[in-house]
């Protein structure tokens, strides 16, 4: 989906989680990259937004965000195999992201190795991480 036919729906999820749970400045939360990215949505079985994560055109992973009471019930999962399978499409040969500390192991266990020294990240410590979708199919 494109931020233009999704944007409201996208950005419920991500208010939630980065701005009000994580209290990421709403200022940083809001990018150009936006509109240049294919965003993944998930939704519960009644139709309520849920999750959300974006592609951005360069490969990077980004933006993904599963609503508290969601995490832990294949959402995340879900989402980063949608993007998997559209940067594989688009023929990304690596997947880059910038991962929350605490969302390593997560990512891990999609073959993404993290590299590099932790930043800060609106206030949150981050690594970044790759994964050659090649060599994980």
């Amino acid at each position: 989906m494109t931020w233009a036919t999704g944007a409201q729906r996208l950005s419920a999820v991500r208010r939630a989680v980065f701005i009000v749970e994580q209290h990421v400045p709403e200022a940083l939360e809001w990018d150009d990259d936006d509109a240049r990215s294919i965003h993944a949505l998930a939704e519960s079985r009644t139709g309520l937004p849920v999750g959300t994560a974006r592609l951005l055109p360069d490969g990077h992973i980004g933006r993904m965000a599963v609503l508290r009471e969601w995490r832990r019930s294949g959402v995340g999962a879900a989402l980063l195999r949608s993007l998997l399978g559209e940067a594989a499409s688009r023929g990304h040969r690596i997947v880059r992201l910038n991962a929350q500390v605490r969302a390593i192991g997560f990512y891990e266990r999609f073959g993404f190795e993290a590299h590099g020294p932790l930043f800060d990240d609106a206030g949150i410590p981050h690594r970044a991480m790759r994964l050659n979708p090649a060599a994980h199919r």
